[in-house]
């Protein structure tokens, strides 16, 4: 069993920045793929970063060049630096994790998810 927790979620305004952080305990191994997700009110959860156990990253279009995804295997930890920040970014962002292959865009392929942190942009 692996247990996610993310934490770094808060208010900021828009064009602000956080950094989410989603720590891993448990059975973890470096060969799990990481990902973060989001799901704003009345909308479906939407992918929008991985990290693959192979170094490679992937994001949805919407986020592409304001967010960095990053991991410390050291520290079983994953990283979403969110940058320029718009309204469109307020929900409710979740950190999964999952060894195996597939879609890194689809939800179904983790196994694992954490609680999930609040992210709230003011306009």
């Amino acid at each position: 069993q692996v247990q996610l927790e993310e934490s770094g979620g808060g208010l900021v305004q828009a064009g602000g920045s956080l950094r989410l952080s989603c720590a891993a305990s448990g059975r973890v191994r470096s060969t799990y793929v990481m990902a973060w997700f989001r799901q704003a009110p009345g909308k479906e959860r939407e992918f929008v970063a991985a990290f693959s156990w192979s170094g490679s990253t992937f994001y949805v279009d919407s986020v592409k060049g304001r967010f960095t995804i990053s991991r410390d295997n050291a520290k079983n930890t994953v990283y979403l630096q969110m940058n320029k920040l718009k309204a469109a970014d307020t929900a409710v962002y979740y950190c999964a994790a999952t060894t195996r292959l597939g879609p890194y865009s689809s939800g179904s392929v983790y196994d694992y998810w954490g609680q999930g942190t609040q992210v709230t942009v003011s306009s």
